[in-house]
């Protein structure tokens, strides 16, 4: 699924990366405790967060996540705008809740990174 068919989806809107909507995600994860994305975190997967601060930023950084949505109508803070721009990692904004996002993505196709905690996602 491409960041623009998300950006539907959520009816997101784009505050950074508008150059990147045609990139393609095909695994997601979301937690507002960054220590959990360090944990099961993968290379590549969208990041759904309610957080806002630049901590989510540095966390997408270190994993190389693809993107960033930023759920219950939350706006990032400055900073972190200024963050994701430094690095061109995209991120948007969803006024659903994370339960709902998560759910509108998965019945069209984004699978979750993980399927139970510790276990692999089998990619075959």
């Amino acid at each position: 699924m491409t960041l623009q068919g998300m950006k539907e989806i959520l009816e997101a809107e784009v505050i950074v990366g508008h150059d990147k909507l045609d990139l393609e995600v095909k695994e997601a994860g979301c937690a507002d405790l960054m220590s959990d994305i360090l944990f099961f975190g993968k290379e590549g997967m969208l990041l759904l967060t309610g957080l806002t601060n630049p901590h989510v930023v540095n966390t997408a950084y270190a994993l190389d996540i693809a993107a960033i949505v930023i759920v219950r109508g939350k706006r990032p803070l400055p900073e972190t705008v200024r963050l994701a721009e430094e690095l061109q990692i995209p991120l948007l904004s969803t006024q659903y809740i994370l339960f709902e996002a998560v759910g509108r993505l998965y019945v069209k196709g984004l699978i979750g990174c993980m399927e139970k905690a510790g276990e692999k996602r089998d990619q075959t």
